[in-house]
């Protein structure tokens, strides 16, 4: 740990002391102030087209973000952690819409729905974020924007252009298309993105597991191999846009299809996703201002079983067994009004409106009747474990309906002082319908948890109804253009989603298939959770030169959470909190969702500057330094999932059409960690990537080497490696592995434009 922070110390010292010096201090933005990943200006579209030929995940352009983390999920699924906070913790918005997953391990989260090449603007509002971006959460907002559409000059007829490109990835072998198209009048505009991907397992620097598949039941497996790694995605989008004087119109439409998708972390895999959307905006200049109209539906149909890799035999015999299909269907419906409103030179008033309607319904077929030859017993392989002769309602008819109205009046007073205070208030409701198990037999070894488990969450009342309060404070202050302090205090709510509080059948099996944080343990929800309430306090202290090629940033934060949504180990026979004897230490274990209280702090350093040129082009550094800690204050555990100290520097090279960059990151160990989860610990460890690129004309080439010495690690928010075998049973993998990260990997990539 010493050792860590002094060579993070050290390295990171170049760009402080590089970018220390009064005279090029710089106007900073606040923790509130979005940090911008844009493609409006060339610098940042070859940033993002970097970050295209590397990876498919959407998510993963958030890398070089201060204070963001990537959790595993599948190849393109994982969930961005913000701050310590994660998954439905934080608003993610996309064109507008605020998206939710459909899905009890949380397969489908809102960014994995776009492809990296859809892309055209991110922000992240890290810590506290305004009334008019949030609501609903309590961590940071992620915008996405895809984006903006063209229109051509009264000059022009028209504009046609496009792009295609290609990528490979050695380690996995993924490999995949893309391909935009736009035509555009002087009032219309209509653009089509396009793109595809798939991959392989991918392979770990060296052997992390001491069986393969031989000799247990399932696929044979190479012992470096990551099993349900593998992916396969397509996405298309259409955008039309009108344009009459200062009126806009949008409609965008959107299908997004995943064949397949396996997960390292999960007992299942998703081997069938499709997603339809269509979402209307219209947006208008007024004499008072601006105002901001959206109407948007979004559906989802999910399909989870085992993949390949958690394919197992009967016995000895080569005879692949029944598996155990689930179905979700999830449907979105919202609609948003915003008005900006002019009320002086140096008053703005935000006003505004939301609602969403979401429905969810996820059931689970009895497993497949028909039995393979040879064998004769009904009550063989799954039907053992109770899946017949029902279908299985995990979720029937969930409602969960928000209604909100916002208020945000942002003031500059002089050209020194800026604040901005708002307020918003939703009504929550949710619901469910009744449910059922797999069988009804009272006399059965399954009474418990499917029978008498739905007999009482059938008795209760569901329905809940929560009134939620969030409120802003901000203080700018900007002595000169070269420096900016500013301060912000937020109470932000958010009600649990409808797994937390309605996933009700205490049968092992069942619980262990409602888990979207993927540490391989069983959780059973709570119809009584209450929202969780945060209060964040955070300061930031910026400068930078006048074009902010050399800029300092530190970013200090705490946030206390009232009603933390945890869990506490639970005795699922007895329906009580459980024990050491019905969770032994060392094995995976059933949890409850239960409300305690939490705290996190950290803090975010961030800097760039140039350090010269010469006959090979222009120099520069940049870093980042983030650490938060995280703590359940009723149990003085480490909460789940948080990152340990990482730093990242970076050395990059131009000149003319060529850039390079040499990247060091270096992650702490972790030993911070959930005790009722019993989380994994993993060692640090320090990777080393380069990347480049070349532009000519109007075609772009990417390439690069991951992990160029192919260091073997583990990946600290991975979870649990659940990825091949009986991952249904307790015993079919065995506890405390971690999921392994990538070795070493070589990729390029190349657009043309036309």
């Amino acid at each position: 740990m010493k050792t860590f922070r002094r060579n993070t110390i050290n390295l990171f010292a170049l760009v402080l002391l590089a970018s220390a010096h009064p005279s090029n201090a710089f106007a900073a933005e606040a923790k509130s102030e979005e940090i911008v990943v844009t493609a409006a200006g060339e610098k940042e579209k070859k940033a993002l087209a970097e970050k295209r030929a590397k990876t498919s995940d959407t998510a993963a352009l958030l890398s070089d973000t201060p204070g963001v983390s990537l959790a595993t999920g599948g190849g393109v699924s994982s969930l961005p952690v913000v701050d310590g906070l994660a998954d439905d913790r934080l608003r993610i918005i996309l064109d507008g819409m605020g998206l939710i997953c459909s899905c009890p391990n949380h397969m489908n989260p809102p960014l994995s729905t776009l492809n990296p090449n859809q892309v055209g603007e991110l922000k992240v509002y890290a810590g506290i974020a305004p009334v008019s971006l949030g609501g609903d959460s309590i961590g940071g907002t992620i915008v996405v924007s895809s984006p903006e559409p063209e229109f051509a000059s009264a000059q022009q007829k028209s504009i046609n252009k496009g792009e295609v490109g290609a990528f490979y990835r050695g380690n996995s072998h993924a490999r995949g298309v893309n391909i935009s198209a736009t035509h555009a009048s002087e009032k219309f505009s209509i653009t089509y993105r396009g793109a595809y991907a798939e991959a392989d397992n991918y392979k770990a620097a060296d052997d992390f597991k001491s069986f393969t598949a031989t000799g247990r039941p399932g696929r044979d497996i190479p012992k470096n191999e990551v099993g349900s790694t593998a992916y396969e995605t397509w996405n298309h989008s259409v955008d039309m846009a009108w344009k009459n004087a200062d009126d806009l119109y949008e409609v965008k439409l959107g299908y997004q299809h995943i064949p397949n998708q396996l997960y390292p972390n999960q007992r299942m895999d998703m081997l069938d996703n499709k997603q339809e959307v269509i979402n209307l905006h219209y947006l208008g200049k007024k004499g008072w201002g601006k105002l901001d109209a959206r109407i948007y539906a979004e559906n989802v149909d999910h399909y989870m079983d085992f993949g390949q890799d958690k394919q197992f035999y009967y016995g000895s015999s080569p005879v692949i067994a029944p598996g155990m299909p689930m179905y979700t269907n999830g449907v979105t419906i919202g609609a948003a009004l915003k008005a900006d409103i002019d009320l002086s030179r140096r008053d703005l008033l935000r006003l505004g409106t939301e609602m969403q309607f979401y429905r969810l319904d996820d059931w689970w077929p009895p497993s497949p009747s028909e039995l393979p030859t040879g064998w004769t017993n009904p009550m063989t392989g799954y039907h053992s474990a109770g899946m017949a002769p029902n279908t299985f309602w995990n979720i029937n008819d969930g409602k969960r309906d928000r209604y909100a109205i916002f208020a945000e009046w942002e003031a500059k007073w002089n050209p020194a002082w800026t604040t901005l205070l708002g307020t918003r208030a939703e009504l929550v409701s949710t619901d469910t319908g009744d449910v059922q198990g797999y069988n009804n037999d009272p006399s059965g070894m399954y009474y418990e948890g499917y029978l008498r488990s739905a007999t009482d969450f059938n008795a209760l009342d569901r329905q809940r109804t929560d009134i939620n309060l969030d409120l802003t404070a901000l203080v700018r202050y900007t002595p000169d253009d070269r420096q900016t302090y500013e301060f912000g205090f937020a109470r932000k709510t958010r009600t649990p989603n409808l797994y937390e509080r309605y996933s009700w059948s205490r049968n092992a099996m069942a619980l262990i298939m409602n888990n979207f944080v993927g540490d391989g343990n069983g959780y059973l929800g709570n119809p009584d959770l209450r929202p969780e309430t945060a209060y964040t306090i955070s300061a930031s202290l910026s400068w930078h030169n006048a074009d902010k090629s050399r800029e300092l940033k530190v970013t200090p934060y705490y946030t206390r959470v009232n009603d933390y949504i945890d869990a506490i180990q639970w005795d699922r026979q007895n329906n009580v909190p459980g024990t050491p004897v019905s969770n032994p230490p060392g094995k995976f274990g059933i949890l409850k969702y239960a409300n305690q209280d939490a705290r996190l702090y950290g803090v975010d350093v961030s800097g760039r500057t140039p350090i010269g040129s010469n006959g090979l082009g222009e120099w520069g550094l940049k870093g980042l330094v983030s650490y938060v800690n995280g703590r359940n204050l009723d149990t003085g555990s480490g909460l789940y999932n948080i990152m340990p100290l990482n730093a990242k520097i970076a050395l990059q090279q131009k000149s003319g059409g060529w850039s390079n960059t040499l990247e060091v990151v270096a992650v702490d160990a972790k030993t911070d960690i959930s005790e009722p989860r019993q989380e994994l610990t993993t060692p640090g460890y320090t990777l080393v990537n380069w990347s480049g690129s070349y532009t000519w004309k109007n075609i772009r080439f990417d390439f690069g080497v991951d992990n160029i010495f192919d260091k073997f690690y583990y990946l600290p928010l991975g979870g649990a490696y659940t990825g091949q075998g009986m991952t249904m049973r307790w015993d079919g993998i065995p506890y405390g592995i971690a999921v392994p990260g990538m070795g070493r990997s070589v990729y390029v990539g190349m657009n043309v434009k036309f």
